[in-house]
């Protein structure tokens, strides 16, 4: 009877996910402390967030006293985009290769250098050099990272979409509270408030994530020793994993299908003012809005998808989506009518960016779930860096419908192309 019992522990061992946390979390292994450390994870994302979209409203503010004009300002988005771009895949090699504590350490401490950097920024050629700890700053994708870890794909899905409830608590969470610090207090008091929650940030993360979320890799196939033998920045291990099968078509179709929407986001604080005649307080209302709308999809509405319906028909869905509100936006003449279109337009982007997420970490070993992430986490900087030169063009041009064009065309090319390429080859492909 006893021969019985190591053999039916043998089996369970690759179902359980929370097995690496048996040395971190009370010796135990069970759900509840990774349902533990996942719902720790949310609240220091929530913080993290918070802080980075005070950072967005310092920016401008400081860019404007320092004399900055708008190419100048443009310049440094730019910076920051590009120094983003370059650290996501490196922030999730050193995930995989460190493990999501170190990572997510690493990501909060870069991220109080920013704000102590900005907090004595007086010229210039400072403000510049504040951007530089941002190629670290990577506290979204480290999140996911922990998340996938932890949960099954069955459930993951519904676990990275509260994801989007954090980070939707963060944008108005953060929008609001940093423009009143800078009125009441000056420009300095958010700048130490948001200091003071990256170091709360890394301590928290330090103390309650488990040095290793990811679960014992079994054997040593030649593919898994040499992901851990590369080093961090190894660029060949990168494109290695960009030809995993599969691998390349996800990653265009969430590069194609962000990207309309993504370059129309970023024109829209002018698309604001000039289109609709909007004044700043009341494009503020809007931007919550939006993050209000966020929050309840990926919060409450993305799970109940995802647990009814493939892979494959969600992103069908997203696609079909996209280009209804294509067709909306080239009819849109008004605010309200903007306000129509946005839930529309807030559930295909996020439907696209979790099932996107989860096929790409499903496509990798467990081994290079990171990295896979931070190449994925890339595509949003990609959008900043180019979306002002697209979107700038677009709407000088042809005005805000061209944008709506934009939409159509690009959708109704990933809907052939989807039905051709039958994507995910394999529906509920475990890891």
């Amino acid at each position: 009877m006893s021969t019985g019992i190591p053999s039916e522990r043998e089996r369970q061992k690759p179902k359980l996910r929370e097995e690496p946390l048996e040395k971190d979390i009370n010796g135990t292994v069970n759900k509840s402390s990774a349902q533990w450390v996942i719902r720790v994870t949310y609240l220091i994302t929530v913080v993290d967030q918070t802080c980075l979209f005070m950072q967005f409203g310092i920016v401008p503010y400081l860019a404007t006293r320092l004399g900055l004009d708008a190419v100048g300002f443009g310049y440094l988005q730019t910076i920051f985009g590009v120094l983003q771009l370059l650290g996501g895949p490196i922030f999730g090699r050193f995930a995989d290769k460190f493990g999501s504590r170190s990572a997510l350490t690493l990501s909060y401490l870069a991220g109080s250098l920013c704000f102590l950097l900005l907090s004595v920024s007086s010229s210039i050629p400072l403000l510049f050099f504040s951007r530089l700890p941002s190629i670290f700053v990577h506290g979204l994708p480290g999140a996911q990272m922990v998340i996938t870890d932890l949960t099954t794909p069955a459930k993951r899905a519904d676990a990275l979409g509260k994801i989007g409830l954090c980070f939707g608590m963060g944008i108005i969470i953060g929008s609001s509270l940093g423009g009143t610090l800078i009125t009441t207090f000056g420009i300095q008091c958010p700048c130490y408030v948001a200091l003071t929650g990256c170091l709360t940030c890394a301590l928290m993360a330090f103390i309650m994530i488990p040095a290793q979320t990811k679960a014992p890799l079994k054997g040593n196939t030649p593919q898994q020793s040499l992901s851990q033998s590369s080093s961090v920045f190894s660029f060949k291990e990168i494109i290695r994993l960009m030809k995993l099968p599969g691998v390349m078509d996800i990653f265009l179709i969430k590069v194609l299908s962000l990207l309309p929407t993504g370059v129309f986001l970023i024109m829209f604080a002018i698309i604001s003012i000039d289109f609709f005649g909007l004044e700043a307080a009341q494009a503020g209302y809007l931007m919550s809005y939006c993050g209000i709308l966020q929050m309840v999809i990926q919060g409450l509405v993305l799970g109940r998808l995802t647990s009814r319906y493939t892979e494959q028909t969600l992103l069908m869905l997203s696609v079909v989506v996209s280009c209804g509100v294509g067709i909306a936006m080239v009819l849109m003449s008004s605010v309200f009518h903007y306000c129509l279109i946005v839930p529309f337009m807030v559930l295909s982007f996020s439907i696209v960016g979790v099932i996107t997420d989860i096929l790409l970490t499903k496509s990798v070993p467990a081994s290079d779930t990171g990295a896979m992430l931070g190449i994925s986490a890339s595509i949003t900087p990609l959008t900043r860096t180019l979306g002002p030169t697209i979107g700038g063009f677009l709407y000088r041009r042809f005005g805000v419908s061209s944008f709506g064009y934009l939409q159509l065309l690009v959708n109704m090319s990933l809907f052939l192309f989807i039905l051709k390429k039958r994507i995910p080859q394999k529906e509920g492909k475990d890891q």
